[in-house]
């Protein structure tokens, strides 16, 4: 027994519509990429209605390519790689390269919405029917043979009419989830910026006035610490030289450390005046900016594939986490005279790129490329602060680079970046507030996500609805599908013998 509903009837899709595909017409002739007619590719298949195209060709191209015109109301689909089961209905008379399929409904039986709705919702299973090649695809010859539970005409309207309702809904939902997650970003930014002012630590200055540090006692400490930092330096400078030349001297010899550049007095700037206990210093008087390398060339199998971490700015970008302890690539020994080596917890930072200004505490001993920044000799207790820091920087630093062909980061324009520093206690308590907030932040994020992805899985339970007849009622007024299906195979069959040629008969001769 049939589980369709009342006067519905499976068929496949070459039965309810004409099928074609398009075509690219040669490169080589400018001429044929001079025209009007839209030609659509693949990629800018998606929307519901396309009604535009980036190319356009002409009438001779047509002409003299595989290259079609099909009417406004066909329905085309994606067929190759990753936009296969990509679908959008023509709103245009436009052309195609010879990746889509394209179908013209035979407009008593099949409804071109109900049409794109149905590809839309099979696209899961196209996906699975192209695997297995190097490259994703289907065939026309897939399409045509694709089953279609087809209702009546009337009720394929209804059925379109109710998706339609219950999107818009859904698209309403939707809209205010990604504007409240526009909204967190933005916060995320501003809460950033409020803790480097100092007010997110205000009430703790306020309970705890006797642990300020004095800008004199502030930069006392700092000189302290980069002296420390420097003595630690000369020290496995020397072992390194000696070790150097207790290897007959192969290789480059150790370069001895410059010693630190702290001025006698804080950096004077037109930023933002500090609460008290607070004071601007130059990154550069705090740490050493250094920067990455890569041995050359790239893959080279005197350097590559050894067993030395050999961090990318994909490394860096790849999370959102703070902390990085993964690693896409390795080099050997050899590599590491054409490259940097930092302990593990250090701060790196991404300088090159789309993705420059991301910051990330890397946990690892590793080497890194010349994509990324590192920063030498800072207190490990508060790399989170100056992580942190450097968030609250990103876009910021984008900016100044902003339409240069390959955005850089340079390691002066690091350098000379003014940060503001108090007390350690402080930086401390900064932090922990800091984690407190993004933290709920953080949640809210993934709760929007979440919405998202339900309001998705809802969407297509939307269309799986209703192409198995339970989305709108049946009307039992309503003609059959197998009718009309019945009179397409009759209206085919009369143009199949009115385009039969006629055999001419010919007399016979008198004898």
């Amino acid at each position: 027994m049939s589980n369709l509903p009342n006067g519905w009837a499976t068929t496949t899709l070459d039965k309810v519509a004409e099928w074609g595909s398009g075509g690219t017409p040669s490169r080589k002739n400018p001429k044929f990429y001079d025209g009007t007619i839209p030609w659509i590719k693949t990629g800018e298949l998606g929307s519901k209605y396309i009604k535009g195209s980036s190319e356009h060709i002409s009438e001779d191209a047509v002409r003299k390519s595989s290259a079609k015109i099909f009417p406004v109301g066909s329905v085309g689909i994606a067929m190759y790689g990753a936009t296969i089961g990509k679908t959008s209905i023509f709103g245009i008379e436009a052309s195609t390269n010879q990746a889509c399929a394209v179908a013209q409904p035979h407009e008593h039986a099949l409804d071109h919405e109900f049409l794109y709705y149905f590809l839309r919702s099979e696209k899961q299973s196209f996906i699975d029917a192209g695997k297995g090649g190097a490259q994703p695809n289907i065939s026309q010859g897939v399409l045509k043979e694709w089953l279609i539970e087809l209702p009546p005409l009337n009720e394929q309207k209804r059925i379109v009419a109710k998706i339609e309702q219950l999107f818009s809904e859904l698209d309403k939902g939707v809209e205010a989830l990604k504007a409240a997650k526009a909204q967190l970003k933005l916060y995320r930014q501003a809460l950033l910026k409020h803790a480097f002012e100092g007010n997110l630590t205000a009430d703790w200055r306020e309970a705890n006035k006797d642990k300020l540090e004095t800008a004199e006692a502030l930069l006392t400490r700092i000189k302290t610490e980069r002296e420390s930092r420097y003595q630690q330096q000369l020290d496995d400078w020397k072992q390194a030289v000696k070790k150097w030349g207790a290897g007959r001297k192969e290789g480059k010899k150790p370069v001895k450390p410059k010693p630190p550049q702290v001025q006698s007095s804080m950096v004077q700037n037109d930023q933002k005046d500090l609460p008290h206990g607070w004071e601007w210093f130059c990154v550069s008087e705090l740490c050493d900016v250094v920067r990455g390398g890569s041995p050359r060339p790239a893959g080279d199998k005197r350097y590559y594939d050894g067993d030395i971490p050999f961090l990318k700015v994909a490394d860096i970008t790849r999370s959102s986490s703070a902390y990085l302890d993964k690693f896409s690539y390795t080099i050997k020994k050899l590599g590491l005279q054409k490259t940097r080596f930092v302990n593990a917890n250090t701060l790196m930072i991404s300088n090159s790129g789309a993705t420059l200004g991301v910051p990330k505490i890397c946990l690892i001993e590793a080497t890194f490329n010349d994509g990324i920044a590192a920063f030498l000799g800072l207190n490990e207790s508060l790399l989170l602060y100056h992580y942190y820091f450097w968030q609250s920087k990103t876009l910021s630093l984008r900016n100044i680079n902003q339409g240069a062909a390959q955005p850089n980061l340079n390691t002066n324009i690091i350098g000379e970046t003014c940060i503001p520093i108090c007390s350690q206690q402080e930086m401390l308590c900064l932090v922990e507030e800091l984690e407190t907030n993004l933290s709920t932040v953080g949640q809210m994020e993934i709760d929007i996500e979440a919405q998202l992805k339900k309001s998705e899985t809802l969407r297509q339970s939307i269309l799986k609805k209703a192409f198995s007849g339970k989305l709108v009622p049946q009307d039992p007024s309503d003609e059959p599908a197998s009718k009309l299906l019945e009179r397409i195979k009759a209206e085919k069959a009369a143009q199949a013998a009115a385009n039969k040629p006629t055999k001419k008969k010919t007399r016979r001769k008198a004898s």
